[in-house]
């Protein structure tokens, strides 16, 4: 069988993702913008496409407790979710990465209440970022199949052995069609291989208990284990996106990409389906005389400290935009490159742009003014709050 070119939307592409890595198990409960995730996967299944098992529950709490129990006993499985169904879910999450199970979800990424909203924001898949799971962000639904797929190739690893969250704008990639390049079957399959648990399998030939009580003689190692594996998943992320490459003919880049970077002095950093606009912006920032850049933060968890630290050291500026943000701090992704960024002493100075909640439009416009002022202060070196509210109405 050939790969295919097809027009879908990114929570289709999710769904394809699934298929292709041939998933055996996936606990489903709708919410919107994902549920048509879990509409077109209960169609492979009825059709005979995906031979799998739906497990229809009652909240999202459940599904991530039948995920679990999936994972468990040896089965590839994967499930779903938005917004206020992350935050059910937030208790068992903590249980799958301690349970070093190498589930995949896909977070479509969605306004948590109050008020409700069903526009695209981070903040309910960065709500979730100590609990130990993977987070890839993908900008179109291309790059969403294509990280489904890789995402379990490095949870499975076994150097890595954690959950992974593929986690997409809900409404702007999530709903909106576009041409995906869908890969043969067969292709997926040598490229994952069977999946064959060693390290935890409810086998009755060999009796384990699971969530057992541990004291203060071994709680240390065992978060101490769960960060390295987040750091050994670092090397697992590049190997798998250089052989993806070489098998796939396209490739997804490492942690983080970068753009237009070598003679930068003005760096833009974003995740998600921003970077594509501030892949334009840079353009044309370029023709007016700025010497601008992008960084596409591809991975948050683990955090590219030592990639960030590569692409932007020479920078004068770098402008963090978050679809996000941490009440009474500020955007939970400037808080992490400007931590990145602090053992470099001559470093760059950083600016925080809180945009595009709920899918707020900035036009291309505004935001080059916005860049043009913060570099300008730069120039001056005068010194104003690094936080910035983009377009709040007074």
């Amino acid at each position: 069988m050939r790969k295919e070119r097809l027009l879908l939307s990114g929570n289709y592409a999710a769904a394809y993702g699934a298929k292709l890595s041939e998933v055996e198990v996936i606990p489903i409960y709708p919410i919107t913008p994902q549920t048509a995730i879990v509409e077109k996967l209960t169609e492979f299944v009825e059709r005979g496409d995906l031979v799998a098992e739906l497990i229809h529950v009652e909240s999202e709490h459940s599904a991530m407790a039948s995920a679990i129990a999936a994972e468990a006993i040896g089965a590839r499985t994967f499930t779903a979710s938005s917004s206020q169904g992350i935050c059910y879910m937030h208790e068992n999450l903590f249980s799958a990465a301690g349970l070093r199970m190498p589930i995949v979800m896909a977070i479509v990424n969605r306004a948590i209440t109050m008020p409700i909203s069903i526009g695209p924001d981070h903040g309910d898949a960065l709500a979730q970022r100590d609990t130990a799971w993977l987070q890839f962000y993908a900008e179109n639904a291309q790059e969403v199949l294509d990280s489904i797929i890789q995402a379990y190739k490095v949870a499975e690893d076994e150097r890595v052995l954690l959950p992974a969250a593929v986690c997409f704008d809900g409404l702007i990639v999530s709903h909106f069609f576009e041409p995906v390049e869908v890969p043969a079957q067969e292709t997926v399959r040598k490229f994952l291989g069977e999946y064959n648990p060693r390290h935890l399998l409810l086998d009755p030939e060999r009796p384990m208990s699971l969530g057992i009580f541990a004291n203060e003689s071994y709680v240390t190692e065992y978060r101490y284990q769960q960060q390295q594996a987040m750091e050994n998943a670092k090397a697992v992320i590049h190997e798998s996106g250089e052989e993806y490459g070489r098998k796939f003919g396209r490739s997804l880049g490492g942690l983080v990409n970068g753009f237009m970077l070598e003679d930068a002095e003005v760096g833009i950093v974003a995740m998600g389906s921003m970077c594509s606009q501030v892949r334009r912006i840079v353009l044309a920032m370029r023709e007016t005389g700025v010497k601008a850049g992008a960084i596409k933060v591809r991975v948050f968890r683990p955090f590219p400290r030592e990639e960030l630290q590569k692409l932007a050291r020479h920078l004068k500026l770098l402008c963090v935009v978050d679809r996000d943000v941490s009440i009474g701090s500020g955007g939970i992704l400037h808080s992490e490159v400007a931590t990145a960024m602090h053992p470099l002493r001559a470093g760059p100075r950083t600016v925080n742009f809180i945009m595009g909640l709920s899918g707020r439009e900035v036009t291309d416009r505004q935001f080059m003014n916005l860049i043009s002022e913060a570099y300008s202060e730069v120039e001056n070196e005068s010194n104003r709050d690094p936080v910035r509210w983009v377009g709040v109405r007074e």
